[in-house]
């Protein structure tokens, strides 16, 4: 494999385990506020406020069913990196691909904003997103206009 080619698989790899340790980091987070709220429901005691308590247990219960759904949410964002093979270069822009452009450099994974890898700025975006619809599909050269504003596709990996 030519050295050129090696290390912009480094970058692609190194994008990637940037948005790994991105998402990692919010499960940790949202199991982390889940664990408090476990902690909070099992030690309450009955105080002499008998309403004021079952409120209190009724609002964890809501915050603990909320941070659920957000440790769902974060586990689909999961399996949608796991689908990506960072040592894989794409001619046609898909799912882990990183889109060199005249404007900005994108990675198309997850959404985990800007991210910096050896000085150079990539945005790691969703497919779903309006940049990320726009660019699955086309090629290198290609043109793509978004919010007024044109760029052409430089490279893609």
């Amino acid at each position: 494999m030519p050295r050129m080619m090696e290390n912009l698989l480094k970058i692609k790899e190194a994008l990637y385990s940037q948005c790994l340790g991105a998402i990692n980091y919010r499960y940790q987070t949202v199991q982390n506020t889940i664990n408090e709220i476990q902690i909070s429901l099992t030690s309450e005691t009955k105080s002499s406020a008998g309403d004021k308590h079952e409120t209190g247990r009724a609002m964890l219960q809501l915050e603990r069913e909320k941070a659920g759904n957000q440790l769902a949410e974060i586990q689909k964002i999961k399996e949608v990196l796991f689908k990506i093979d960072a040592s894989q270069t794409l001619k046609i822009v898909g799912l882990g691909s990183v889109v060199f452009t005249s404007q900005a450099n994108y990675f198309i994974a997850i959404s985990a904003g800007e991210l910096i890898i050896d000085g150079v700025k990539f945005y790691a975006i969703s497919p779903s997103t309006p940049v990320g619809q726009l660019l699955i599909g086309k090629k290198t050269d290609d043109i793509i206009v978004f919010r007024e504003q044109r760029f052409q596709i430089i490279q893609i990996l």
